[in-house]
């Protein structure tokens, strides 16, 4: 599989009219039993979905066994589709495994992709705001993330218009296992992995990055940083590569989720 050879300076691929997938991710979110808010209303909305999972108890021993805790967004960036795409995906097959709680954001910035651009519509990218934020997106979106309780997982979906294959980055500081090696085999099914031994400036090894995780290493921080520093303590950025077709693009990524979440969930599918 080749590149499209499309993006020269930046993304010129597929986009998409976010509002109608937004509709559709609602839709399909309050079929299937899905809670959700406006994080920002108004023109720019931006959304929550919470669904919990029902506690199962071990009747001998009359304990409670909690589940997982696992936070998924998307559409930080204007010219990065594939993500919000891969969400509805995920919400109309509504393949969930068992026993998750579950929060969704489906588009963190609207407008920049009513623009298809990777900033907002005041030209901020909101992808560096979560240390000083001033944009009322991300003001809001982190005094959402405030209410809600501590992740097991997090998630975060892009896309990388460079790239010449699928990467992720991990921040796993307490070292827990991994989930890098089978989300890579996995996608390495439908969509070519960046084998490269440095990506985006970073050491990389087989698509998997692990960046710094110091504070004093990152002025601007990206909602990942954010998350790994006061939601969760394992968290996953996962890069499409944007100049290859769109569908191959939501394949990987809606792979990715699943994998990562049949894994936590301890029902991993047969291969």
């Amino acid at each position: 599989m080749q590149r499209l050879g499309k993006n020269i300076k930046g993304y010129s691929g597929d986009t998409i009219e976010i509002d109608a997938v937004q509709r559709d991710c609602v839709a399909a979110a309050r079929t299937y039993g899905w809670a959700s808010e406006a994080i920002h209303p108004g023109p720019n909305l931006i959304l929550g979905f919470t669904r919990p999972s029902s506690r199962v108890t071990d009747h001998a021993s009359r304990v409670t066994n909690h589940p997982a805790r696992i936070y998924i967004s998307t559409g930080i960036h204007g010219d990065e589709p594939a993500g919000p795409l891969a969400v509805r995906q995920l919400l109309r097959e509504n393949a969930w495994p068992r026993g998750l709680d579950l929060w969704l954001c489906p588009c963190l910035n609207p407008t920049g992709f009513t623009l298809n651009r990777r900033e907002n519509s005041q030209g901020i990218d909101l992808n560096r705001q979560y240390l000083g934020p001033v944009a009322e997106e991300t003001l809001a979106h982190i005094a959402w993330l405030k209410r809600q309780p501590s992740f097991d997982l997090c998630l975060c979906l892009h896309e990388d218009w460079e790239s010449d294959g699928f990467y992720l980055y991990e921040q796993n500081p307490d070292h827990r296992p991994s989930l890098t090696e089978v989300m890579i085999a996995r996608i390495g099914e439908v969509c070519p992995i960046d084998r490269s031994e440095i990506i985006e400036g970073r050491p990389a090894h087989n698509g998997i990055i692990r960046p710094s995780f110091d504070p004093r290493t990152r002025p601007q921080w990206p909602e990942a940083f954010f998350l790994i520093m006061h939601k969760t303590r394992l968290s996953y950025t996962l890069e499409a590569p944007s100049d290859f077709p769109v569908a191959v693009r939501v394949a990987a990524l809606t792979e990715a989720v699943n994998t990562a979440l049949e894994v936590i969930s301890g029902k991993r599918r047969a291969h």
